[in-house]
């Protein structure tokens, strides 16, 4: 998952702490859940150097890196992307 913009703060401990609904996993756990089933977070470097967050350590699972190794991961193949 590519994090950007405001999106990066997400990468950050303490910061998904909410849950959607009574009964509902908090944020934190889906995506501890996210990283058990392998999957990880590339962070945007320059949208974590705008929000001064350079210094912060990022949760596991999460690096920095920008559209280099974003396509580097992509390859080939055709890619699905979901932006809101």
């Amino acid at each position: 998952m590519f994090l950007t913009k405001e999106a990066v703060r997400l990468a950050y401990a303490g910061v998904a702490t909410a849950t959607a609904c009574t009964g509902c996993p908090t944020l934190e756990s889906l995506m501890e859940r996210y990283v058990a089933a392998g999957g990880t977070f590339l962070v945007c470097p320059i949208c974590v150097d705008a929000k001064g967050l350079r210094d912060a350590e990022l949760i596991k699972g999460a690096s920095k890196g920008g559209t280099i190794p974003m396509w580097e991961w992509i390859g080939d193949e055709g890619a699905t992307t979901f932006s809101y």
